[in-house]
């Protein structure tokens, strides 16, 4: 079992004895709980502000000869985005290449981080991420484009998802920019 938490959440996991035992309980840097002798016993953090926190649950289960079952939960923390798109402002000339620049700014973890860019409702792109920081990042996606006449009024615009699987949040977080609404100028030929 694992567990996904929002920076700043709460969070509450049971660990059950199905067997006798002389004492369970949960190592922790926040939320441990101290041996006691109940069959379940709960891990709680009410504002998990710990990147790389290693919650394991403990079960001396062997009374006569003490020994103990260690069982390790992993933790998954995400940062949800912040997003923009920089490097475009004013009209465009038709026919001349600009790079637009997503940047999602505090995101974690990463690895499971996908920027989409749209133009209208048409799926131009998407990038993925293969860090594995724990704590966030600042990433950027960018993206070519070479408007023509017909590109004029179209508006642009980028998503960053963040799916962290089924133990995740469903529907997967989603943060989307700001649209760019372009303006073409279009080349006039002066026919002699």
């Amino acid at each position: 079992k694992s567990v996904v938490v929002e920076y700043g959440g709460s969070v509450a996991v049971n660990c059950t004895a199905t067997v006798p035992h002389d004492g369970m309980g949960w190592e922790a840097s926040e939320g441990g709980v101290d041996k006691t002798r109940d069959s379940v016993v709960t891990w709680s953090v009410s504002d998990l502000t710990e990147w790389d926190i290693k919650p394991y649950c403990f079960i001396n289960y062997d009374i006569t000869h003490d020994k103990l079952c260690v069982v390790e939960l992993p933790v998954t923390i995400y940062n949800s985005v912040s997003i923009s798109i920089v490097n475009q402002r004013g009209p465009v000339m038709e026919g001349k290449q600009y790079e637009l620049q997503c940047d999602v700014q505090d995101v974690t973890p990463v690895q499971y981080l996908t920027v989409k860019w749209y133009k209208g409702q048409t799926l131009l792109d998407q990038t993925t991420f293969t860090d594995t920081s724990i704590t966030p990042v600042n990433k950027t996606a960018t993206i070519l484009i070479r408007p023509d006449r017909a590109d004029d009024g179209a508006q642009y615009r980028c998503e960053a998802e963040l799916d962290l699987g089924a133990e995740g949040p469903q529907p997967p977080p989603v943060k989307t920019s700001e649209p760019l609404n372009i303006t073409v100028h279009c080349k006039i030929y002066q026919l002699l």
